[in-house]
């Protein structure tokens, strides 16, 4: 297995990028957020909400305080509004179960809902300074090609943390700024369509470059389209519903304009399945 962490370590202290994450002393709570946020969601589009909801929650206990709504409201475009719910959720079992305090354990972290085993391990090891392996997309594709010799990674794993596991330095320091120099590189010169193997740190050592660059095929899931789909229409759903009142809009005047009913119609049943939304009295609002 090839020596990644020393280039990829001095690569990374060279050439990160400055994001608010990255800040010291951002904190555990911030760092939990942004990946909430992050979650297949561009950082460009993450950095201005992260920044407006930490003004107005800047610790778990003021968001457990506010209302379900008002988090989904918070959430804005940022998609997958879930998230917002689930973030809401941890906040309070944050609150009610470690003081208010988010907690440095990975099972601990785990047992907040919606964090898996990535969020766990991110906040572990870059808020708390915890050895483990982080592994995301990113860190799928450079392994894939540096120690593989793929052209992309297979779908996702329990293999993907013991594989990163082998790769790390045996210092918790190394190790985290490891696992966030695998993903930075991933991002900005290890990309799926067009790699920079020119400016790559690791280029020489590179199983995917000795290898003649070969196509060993795509089998990752492909997104749907959003133009036209269920989740276009259930966010209509929901940004009519967060500029409405708080008593909500009549069901049967909610998103009337819609071109397919029944569309519509399975996209307000799945929200208010999701809890993302309540059903009371004939109108829909968002969750008191």
């Amino acid at each position: 297995m090839p020596e990644l962490a020393a280039p990829l370590i001095e690569w990374y202290r060279k050439n990160a990028r400055e994001l608010p994450w990255r800040a010291p002393g951002f904190g555990a709570w911030g760092t939990l957020v942004s990946e909430f946020m992050l979650q297949q969601t561009p950082v460009n589009r993450v950095i201005p909400h992260l920044e407006a909801w930490l003004a107005r929650w800047p610790a778990p206990t003021d968001l457990a305080a506010a209302a379900p709504a008002d988090a989904v409201r918070q959430w804005a475009n940022l998609g997958y509004p879930r998230r917002a719910l689930w973030l809401h959720r941890a906040a309070v079992e944050i609150r009610d179960r470690h003081a208010g305090v988010v907690p440095r354990d990975v099972d601990d972290l785990l047992a907040l809902t919606g964090i898996g085993d990535y969020t766990a391990r991110a906040v572990a090891v870059f808020a708390y300074g915890e050895r483990h392996p982080v592994v995301d997309t990113n860190t799928r594709r450079v392994i894939a090609r540096a120690v593989g010799g793929r052209s992309q990674p297979g779908p996702p794993t329990r293999s993907d943390l013991a594989d990163m596991a082998g790769l790390l330095p045996a210092g918790r320091e190394d190790a985290a700024t490891f696992n966030a120099a695998t993903m930075e590189l991933g991002a900005v010169v290890c990309t799926a369509r067009a790699p920079r193997c020119d400016s790559c740190p690791i280029t020489r050592i590179c199983a995917w470059r000795t290898a003649g660059y070969p196509d060993t095929g795509d089998d990752r899931r492909r997104q749907a389209r959003y133009e036209g789909s269920d989740r276009q229409a259930r966010g209509a759903v929901l940004k009519t519903l967060r500029d409405a009142d708080a008593a909500g809009i009549r069901t049967d005047e909610l998103l009337a304009e819609w071109s397919d009913p029944h569309q519509r119609d399975r996209a307000i049943t799945s929200l208010a399945d999701d809890g993302l939304i309540e059903l009371v009295d004939g109108s829909a609002r968002l969750p008191h």
